[in-house]
C-alpha cells in the first residue's frame, strides 16, 4: 500500500502538461492576410516590401492563446490586473512610400501590397480565424486540473438529558478542513485525491481525546470501461475544434481570393476612366475644330447659318460626355483610396492617384486546355478544399455521436488512509499529552488502510436523445457530400464560363483594334474629303463621332480582358500565388 501511495502521489505531483500532451496546444497555421493588429504595431515581417511575395500571417491579434498557471506571474496579471479594454486601430502603413513628387504612385502589384496590410474588410475578415484559434484552447479544458477546498469552525452549545452526556450545557467546537484535487486524463482516467483534518474540543468528560485531530487522505480513480474509453474517443473535440479551424482558414483564403478580385477591379475602374478621359478630351478637340472651321465658313458666307447646328451639338455632346466620364473617375478614385486605407490618412487622401500600369494587355494565343484547368481548379480551389475538410469533420462528429450510445460502465478503485491525535484521557485518570503531529504521523503511517473497488452501470433502457444525435450527425454528413458535389459542379461551371469570357474579350479586343485602325483611316480621309469639298461636314462629323466610340469602345474591351483574365485566375483558386502572396 506505501508503494501505491508513493505512485498516486507521483501521479498527482504531475504537471497538466505531463498528462495532457503539453497542455495548450500550439495554435496551427491559418490563412490569413497581413493587416496590422488593430491595437499595437504591426510586425515586421507582415509589412509587404517592394520586392518579392506578400507574407499573410495568422499571430493571434487580441486573445491571449493560453491559459496560465495558477501562482505564475501571468495568472494574477490575466485575473487580478484591470484589462484595457481600449483597442486602438492603427493608422495606415507605407502609403507615403509611394508618394513621388506629390502625387500617390502606384502599380498594380504596390497597390495589392497596400490592399492587403491596410484594408479593413480584410482585417475584419483575419480576426473571424481567432474565434476557431480559441476553440482549440477551449477543447483542453476537461483535462484542467481542480483543486477544491474548504475550511469551516463552528461553536455549538446544547443542554444534556444525561449525566453520560459529560457536561449539564455541552459545548462543542468543530473546525473542518478539506481538500481536493482532481483531473481528467486524455485516455479517460479520473484520479482523484483528497485530504480532510478536522479539530473538535468539547467539554464532555468522557471524550477521549479533547482537542482531538484527525486526519484522513483518500485516493482513487475511476476508469470507463466503454464510453469514453481511449484516448482518441477523449481527443475527439481537440480534433474537430483543429478540423474546424483549418476550415475556417481555407473559406478565409477563398473570401481573401474574392477581395484581390474586387480591389484589382477597382484599380481598373480607375485606369478605365483614365483612359476614357482622353478619349473624350480628343473627341472634344475634335469637335471644337469642327465648330470653328464651321463658323469660319458662315463669316465666309460659303455656308448657310443653318449648318452651324451640328457641329455645336456634335461639340455639346462631347463636353457632356467627358464631365461625364471626369466625375466617374473622381468615384472611381474614392473606391480605391478606401481599398488602400487612404481615405483614413488626412493628408494622402488629398494626393491626387497615378496609376502606372499599362492598359494595353499582351495578350496570349495560346488556346486553353478546359477540361485541364477544370481539374486545376479542382486541385487549388480552397473552398472545394474546405467542403472536404467539413467531411472530415462530420465522421468525426459520427464518432462523438456513437460514444454517448454506449452505456456508462466505469471502474472505480480508492484507498483511504487515517489518523487520529491530541491529549488522550485515560478511564483510570490521568492524559497522555499529544498534537497535531500525532494524527499526521498515523496517517502516513498507513496503519489504518481502507480499501475499496467497484463497478458502476448506467444506461438507459431507451435513449432517444442520443439516438437522435447520432440520426443528425449522419444526415449532416450526406449534407456535406452533397454541398462538396454541388461546389465542384459549381468550380467547373466557373472555370468554363470564365474560359470562355476570357476567350471573347481577347477576340473584342483584336476586333476594337482594327476597327479603331479603320476608323482612323475613315476620319482622316473623311477630311481630306472635307477640304476638297466632296462631302458635307455631316459626313464629317458622323466619322469623328464613330472614332470616338471606336476608341471608347476598344477601352472597355481591354480592362473587360484584364478583369476577365483576374477573374479566370480567382476561378482556378491562382490568384494568390499569381500575384505573389504566400499565405502562412
Amino acid at each position: 500500500m506505501r508503494i501505491l501511495a508513493v505512485v498516486l502521489t507521483f501521479v498527482l505531483s504531475l504537471p497538466a502538461g505531463a498528462q495532457v500532451a503539453g497542455g495548450a496546444p500550439a495554435q496551427p497555421a491559418a490563412a490569413s492576410a497581413v493587416p496590422p493588429p488593430p491595437g499595437g504595431a504591426a510586425p515586421t515581417s507582415a509589412q509587404p516590401s517592394p520586392e518579392g511575395p506578400v507574407k499573410a500571417l495568422s499571430d493571434p491579434v487580441l486573445t491571449e492563446p493560453t491559459a496560465p498557471w495558477i501562482g505564475t506571474k501571468a495568472y494574477w496579471k490575466k485575473n487580478f490586473t484591470t484589462p484595457d479594454l481600449n483597442v486602438s486601430l492603427q493608422a495606415p502603413v507605407r502609403l507615403r512610400d509611394y508618394v513621388v513628387d506629390n502625387k500617390l504612385e502606384l502599380s498594380l502589384k504596390n497597390y495589392l501590397q497596400l490592399v492587403l496590410v491596410n484594408n479593413t474588410d480584410i482585417a475584419i475578415q483575419r480576426l473571424n480565424v481567432e474565434t476557431p484559434k480559441n476553440a482549440i484552447q477551449r477543447a483542453f479544458s476537461p483535462f484542467d486540473p481542480f483543486i477544491n477546498s474548504s475550511f469551516n469552525t463552528s461553536r455549538a452549545l446544547t443542554p444534556t438529558s444525561n449525566a453520560l452526556e459529560g457536561a449539564s450545557i455541552l459545548s462543542n467546537l468543530n473546525q473542518p478542513l478539506q481538500m481536493r484535487y482532481q483531473q481528467t486524463l486524455e485516455n479517460g482516467t479520473q484520479i482523484i485525491s483528497s485530504l480532510a483534518w478536522t479539530k473538535a474540543s468539547t467539554n464532555n468528560a468522557f471524550q477521549t481525546f479533547n482537542p482531538g485531530y484527525s486526519n484522513s487522505w483518500a485516493m482513487g480513480f475511476s476508469q470507463p470501461l466503454l464510453r469514453n474509453r481511449g484516448f482518441y474517443v477523449n481527443r475527439l473535440p481537440i480534433i474537430i475544434a483543429k478540423s474546424t479551424l483549418k476550415s475556417t482558414g481555407l473559406r478565409y483564403e477563398s473570401t481573401l481570393q474574392t477581395y484581390m478580385v474586387t480591389a484589382e477591379n477597382a484599380y481598373w475602374d480607375v485606369v478605365s476612366a483614365k483612359e476614357n478621359i482622353k478619349v473624350q478630351e480628343q473627341a472634344l478637340e475634335l469637335s471644337r475644330q469642327s465648330l470653328e472651321r464651321a463658323r469660319k465658313e458662315i463669316e465666309l458666307g460659303a455656308t448657310s447659318p443653318l449648318e452651324v447646328y451640328q457641329p455645336e451639338q456634335q461639340y455639346a455632346t462631347a463636353q457632356i460626355n467627358l464631365t461625364r466620364v471626369q466625375y466617374q473617375l473622381l468615384q472611381a478614385e474614392d473606391v480605391l483610396r478606401r481599398y488602400i486605407g487612404a481615405d483614413l490618412d488626412p493628408e494622402v487622401r488629398k494626393l491626387p492617384i497615378v496609376l502606372t500600369e499599362k492598359v494595353e494587355p499582351n495578350l496570349d494565343e495560346k488556346p486553353f486546355d478546359r477540361e485541364a484547368l477544370v481539374q486545376q481548379a479542382m486541385v487549388l480551389r480552397p473552398d472545394l478544399k474546405a467542403e472536404k475538410e467539413d467531411i472530415i469533420n462530420a465522421d468525426l462528429q459520427i464518432l462523438s455521436a456513437r460514444n454517448t450510445l454506449k452505456p456508462l460502465l466505469n471502474l472505480t478503485g480508492t484507498y483511504t488512509t487515517y489518523g487520529r491525535g491530541g491529549n488522550q484521557f485515560l478511564q483510570g485518570g490521568g492524559m497522555i499529552p499529544g498534537s497535531p503531529i500525532d494524527s499526521w504521523g498515523q496517517m502516513f503511517n498507513f496503519g489504518y488502510p481502507t480499501y475499496a473497488m467497484g463497478v458502476t452501470l448506467n444506461f438507459p433502457l431507451r435513449d432517444h436523445n442520443a439516438a437522435a444525435n447520432l440520426a443528425d450527425t449522419m444526415v449532416n454528413k450526406k449534407l456535406q457530400i452533397f454541398q462538396q458535389r454541388q461546389v465542384e459542379q459549381q468550380i467547373r461551371q466557373d472555370v468554363l464560363t470564365a474560359i470562355t469570357q476570357v476567350e471573347s474579350s481577347r477576340a473584342s479586343v483584336k476586333l476594337a483594334r482594327i476597327a479603331v485602325d479603320y476608323s482612323i483611316k475613315r476620319a482622316e480621309a473623311d477630311q481630306k474629303r472635307y477640304d476638297l469639298g466632296v462631302i458635307t461636314l455631316f459626313f464629317l462629323l458622323s466619322s469623328q463621332t464613330d472614332l470616338t466610340n471606336a476608341q471608347s469602345n476598344l477601352v472597355s474591351s481591354t480592362v473587360q480582358y484584364r478583369r476577365n483574365m483576374v477573374n479566370l485566375q480567382q476561378k482556378l483558386g491562382t490568384i494568390l500565388e499569381d500575384k505573389g502572396i504566400v499565405v502562412q
